[in-house]
């Protein structure tokens, strides 16, 4: 079995991210050519945490087991600085080993992660703020140190590389913050070398040793970096993108632009498969589904219209349908364009007055939250509104 690691000249960057690339595609079949660049590029960009301001989360994905998730970790694993590799690790534990307690900071390989955040784990919020808050430089942990009464405030770094894997999806937030593959099984027709701890961990060590050797020739170069966006990427994957693409351009050859080209194709397919919370399907829905050129409408006539639309959450949320009251509740938490929240307003119709909500007073919300339109066939552009009762 020959190996892939044949050594590079010590600032060759783009060679030694090509012999990165190849030792993953050994190993690892992806969804998309751009996961392998995106996969390469965090790799090197672990051992270069100093230079950025944020570090993205890598999340391997998928719905069911055997896609290929744990293999792809262990074989960042070979790759990147002090990797700490985590299935049931608690996040004062984590905390602890970031704070450099023992001697250097780790990066954070967690995998089954669903286990954690999973419909059956429990919200977990002590976790998810630890992945959050390490995704930017500079934020830390408070905890409570002592004995008894003798306690004192401490704060922990939390500024580290985390990767996950998990079958699921992730929390909203933790999700905005990573670069996402979203593995699946392979087909018959997809090969990969089956990964021998034993002969494959020090082939990934010497890539790992050749990366700390190239990034610390190119730290100076990448510190000062603001590497320039593709079109359209912009706030949160921007910040998720910008280290990568930093030491994409400290690479040179064709990775700067095969670095770009995969961001453009990894953020837009996040974006297709990101539902957005719950209050903005609702907002979408109404705009799109229920207030189509209407300006106007009780509250028991959107229930009736949301709760029948196939594929949909609002039939069964939570184990109930969509009642009036949640309704009422989720819509205050956005604001008017007179900044007064949404609330229901007396409608005059056929059969006397009753509550329901006006599509001018969802304007500013559908302007500011929802994705566009799929069309202008399907635009919720509201009518004037009438002084006529509605018949119903």
């Amino acid at each position: 079995m020959t190996s892939t690691t044949a050594p590079t000249a010590p600032h060759d960057g783009a060679a030694l991210l090509n012999a990165v690339e190849a030792f993953h595609r050994r190993f690892n079949v992806f969804p998309l050519e751009a996961a392998y660049v995106a996969v390469t590029l965090w790799d090197a960009h672990a051992h270069l945490l100093d230079c950025f301001d944020s570090t993205p989360r890598l999340a391997f994905l998928s719905p069911e087991p055997g896609s290929g998730k744990s293999r792809a970790l262990e074989v960042v694993e070979t790759l990147v600085p002090r990797s700490m590799a985590a299935v049931d690790a608690s996040a004062s534990a984590l905390f602890r080993s970031v704070s450099g307690i023992d001697g250097g900071r780790p990066t954070i390989l967690f995998d089954e992660i669903d286990t954690v955040f999973g419909p059956k784990a429990g919200d977990n919020e002590q976790l998810r703020g630890f992945i959050n808050a390490g995704h930017t430089r500079g934020r830390v942990m408070y905890r409570c140190v002592g004995d008894g009464s003798n306690q004192q405030v401490q704060g922990f770094p939390s500024f580290c590389a985390v990767a996950v894997a998990g079958l699921g999806s992730l929390p909203d937030t933790i999700l905005t913050r990573s670069v996402i593959i979203r593995m699946r099984r392979r087909a018959r027709n997809e090969k990969a070398e089956p990964f021998r701890t034993r002969i494959h961990v020090s082939q990934g060590n010497e890539l790992r040793d050749q990366l700390v050797t190239w990034t610390e020739s190119v730290q100076e170069q990448v510190g000062n970096a603001f590497p320039a966006m593709p079109d359209g990427v912009t706030d949160r994957p921007a910040d998720v993108w910008e280290p990568l693409l930093a030491v994409a351009d400290a690479a040179g050859g064709e990775w700067p632009r095969r670095a770009r080209e995969a961001c453009v194709t990894l953020v837009t397919a996040s974006r297709a498969n990101d539902k957005g919370s719950v209050g903005i399907r609702l907002l979408t829905d109404l705009r799109d589904h229920v207030l189509i050129g209407i300006d106007r409408l009780p509250t028991v006539a959107i229930l009736d219209r949301l709760n029948a639309l196939d594929d949909a959450p609002w039939a069964d949320l939570n184990g109930k349908p969509l009642d009036n009251r949640r309704l009422s509740k989720m819509l205050s938490e956005y604001m008017t364009v007179d900044n007064e929240p949404v609330a229901s307003r007396n409608i005059r119709t056929a059969g006397g007055i009753l509550k329901g909500f006006f599509a001018s007073d969802l304007e500013d919300a559908w302007a500011r939250y929802c994705p566009p339109p799929a069309g202008a066939a399907t635009s919720a552009t509201p009518l004037q509104p009438s002084s006529e009762p509605l018949n119903l």
